[in-house]
């Protein structure tokens, strides 16, 4: 068994193996055993659970999932640490391994109630990204990410970090950060601090789902794209695009309609003011 807790053991363990950390990947293992097993508690997926896995890695996280008695799909890119995963736990009835970029090889797979992933930094936004918009959301996910991507995944309305990725994130999930992970509980030692962060579905205690208009992702994306220009002159390029030229007006009465400022800018909008908006563009019949 790999000691997971041991930098000198898994370099001695890549070198026996043939294997090298590839940068592209994005590949840092996590050798704090407590934060590993916190991040594991967090997650709170009861016994006989599905749970995906992004990045396993060599299976540290993999083999903690296990021992809970969870059902674990875990997509791995990299072809070495597919061969060893392979050879640690194929005979494993509740593992199942999904081999390339998840990016790719996730949609279509059938869906689990619980998401762990220590998501690889240059990748993280995005594929999140990926999930929500294509309305892939799950009860509770556990993720380690890059400190300023947790920061902006949590911020609030009105402060620096609040992006177009904020409100895509609360729009689907509450978001509390859960540590943050120094950059020593990592082999290699990355170049920035990370933070494990936990998403739970905002609807789950309802039962009911997220009902957001088709065009609201693309307008919060369209009022965060220009930060110093108004909400005004975002809209108006937004609708422009979509409706034409002679959009004046019917920037003018969105806007009245849903008691938003002309002067106002996007990161001082709450998220029901960005669905109000979408809501009104959708029911507009022209």
């Amino acid at each position: 068994m790999i000691n997971y807790n041991s930098t000198s053991a898994l370099r001695a363990f890549l070198a026996q193996e043939g294997l090298g950390m590839q940068k592209k990947f994005g590949q840092n293992f996590l050798i704090n055993p407590q934060v590993r097993n916190d991040l594991i508690e967090a997650l709170a997926a009861p016994s006989g659970s599905g749970v995906w896995e992004i990045g396993p890695g060599l299976g540290a996280m993999t083999a903690l999932l296990l021992e809970k008695n969870l059902n674990v799909k875990a997509f791995e890119v990299d072809k070495g640490f597919i061969r060893v995963l392979k050879k640690i736990f194929s005979g494993n009835n509740n593992f199942e391994l999904v081999e390339g970029d998840v990016m790719k090889t996730w949609q279509g797979r059938e869906s689990a109630p619980f998401l762990l992933g220590n998501l690889p930094y240059n990748i993280a936004a995005a594929l999140l990204a990926d999930f929500i918009e294509k309305g892939r959301i799950f009860t509770r996910m556990v993720v380690t990410v890059q400190k300023e991507t947790a920061l902006r995944m949590s911020a609030s309305a009105g402060t620096k970090d609040y992006s177009s990725f904020s409100v895509l994130c609360a729009s689907a999930y509450k978001i509390k950060p859960l540590m943050t992970i120094r950059r020593e509980s990592f082999f290699p030692q990355p170049n920035v601090e990370s933070m494990g962060v936990l998403l739970e579905n905002r609807f789950a205690d309802s039962g009911n789902h997220a009902e957001y208009p088709e065009v609201f992702y693309p307008l919060v994306r369209a009022l965060f794209a220009s930060r110093r220009k108004t909400i005004k002159n975002n809209l108006l390029t937004f609708l422009s695009s979509r409706f034409g030229k002679s959009s004046q007006e019917l920037c003018a009465g969105f806007l009245r309609e849903n008691a938003v400022k002309e002067n106002e800018r996007a990161e001082n909008l709450e998220l029901n003011e960005f669905l109000s908006l979408a809501k009104s563009i959708d029911n507009m019949r022209i």
